[in-house]
């Protein structure tokens, strides 16, 4: 099969790059080459994978050149786009062109491929917004929701907070529509704390493996509020084999979407349950700096993902402990890519 990657140069993208050509597929990496890493991880696919997939450097706010990489393709993984809530609010004419006008032209683009290629949207549980009606207790160190003791369902209404919330919130109905009226095979995957090696993790966005990385190098990092938020945790491999299976039970997934993440049992507080894991791989007291809460911060957010397991086969694998290992590992590897 024929895919396009927009975004094939980034954390997911790359990861899914690499799955998919070895698998044996013929694949096109679509990018701008904007974003800190990006380069990196394409050194890391040549090294890896040769010349066996193709390169494409360009933008999805430019509509004609999508159109054109979109011709004949089978497959289209959207992974492009502005990703940190701050960015968004500083520079919200950006944020919007990047993500819901990007996605617009990218749905644009496979409905004018002459093939109704597959499209998947990497969405995000921020379109679920502060969460206010889910009452939160604290317990143990950490909070948690008092009412949802699986997580956050894919019915809970939608709250697009942040110009960040409201820009991706649009791509991911309008992926939904284009099922409905275009009958495009569109997935939307609402994807909660991804984390693993690629991930050039920045404050605002990819915490985890910016707290690795700076850990690494030796700089002292801000825990927001008092650490006891918690998130669930999905290893990118576990996020790669979901993009695999939603892709092969397509006649059950098309026009769905689905909360992708760790779940309940793959999950950390923010600082009072990484910082052990984390001084244990490091082996050392790691100093941090505690700010205030930030707007809009969730205290809580976790994915009930059985909706995901029951319609296409899919359960995460990796526990937090095992994949911070291997993040942790790529940091140690690769300490040059951040000073």
């Amino acid at each position: 099969m024929k895919y396009l990657i927009t975004g094939g140069a980034g954390f997911i993208g790359s990861n899914l790059v690499a799955h998919f050509v070895k698998a044996g597929h013929s694949v096109t990496v679509y990018d701008n080459f904007s974003r800190r890493g990006s380069e990196s991880n394409l050194e890391w696919l040549k090294g890896l994978l040769g010349d066996s997939f193709a390169v494409e450097r360009a933008d999805i706010r430019d509509a004609a050149a999508i159109a054109r990489a979109a011709q004949g393709k089978d497959v289209i993984l959207h992974m492009a786009g502005q990703v940190a809530v701050t960015t968004s609010v500083n520079d919200p004419r950006m944020d919007f062109e990047a993500n819901a006008l990007g996605t617009f032209n990218v749905l644009e683009a496979a409905r004018a491929a002459g093939t109704q290629p597959i499209v998947m949207y990497s969405s995000t549980n921020k379109v679920y917004g502060g969460m206010e009606a889910a009452r939160i207790v604290e317990a143990n160190g950490r909070y948690v929701f008092a009412d949802l003791p699986l997580g956050v369902p894919e019915t809970w209404p939608l709250d697009f907070h942040s110009p960040y919330g409201c820009s991706k919130g649009t791509g991911d109905q309008y992926v939904r529509d284009y099922h409905r009226i275009y009958d495009l095979p569109t997935v939307v995957f609402r994807q909660s704390a991804i984390y693993g090696p690629r991930q050039f993790g920045v404050e605002d966005q990819g915490w985890l493996a910016f707290f690795a990385i700076s850990a690494t190098v030796g700089r002292t990092f801000s825990i927001y509020g008092d650490g006891k938020q918690v998130r669930d945790l999905l290893h990118i491999d576990d996020l790669v084999l979901a993009y695999d299976a939603a892709i092969k039970h397509i006649d059950k997934t098309a026009g769905q979407v689905y909360n992708i993440g760790g779940g309940t049992e793959r999950s950390l507080s923010v600082w009072t349950e990484t910082r052990p894991l984390l001084e244990a791989l490091a082996g050392r007291e790691l100093p941090v700096n505690f700010g205030d809460w930030r707007p809009g911060d969730q205290l809580v957010y976790l994915s009930d993902i059985r909706k995901a397991q029951a319609e296409f086969g899919w359960a995460p694998k990796i526990a937090p402990a095992e994949g911070l290992k291997t993040l942790w590992d790529w940091t140690q590897a690769n300490k040059h890519l951040f000073v």
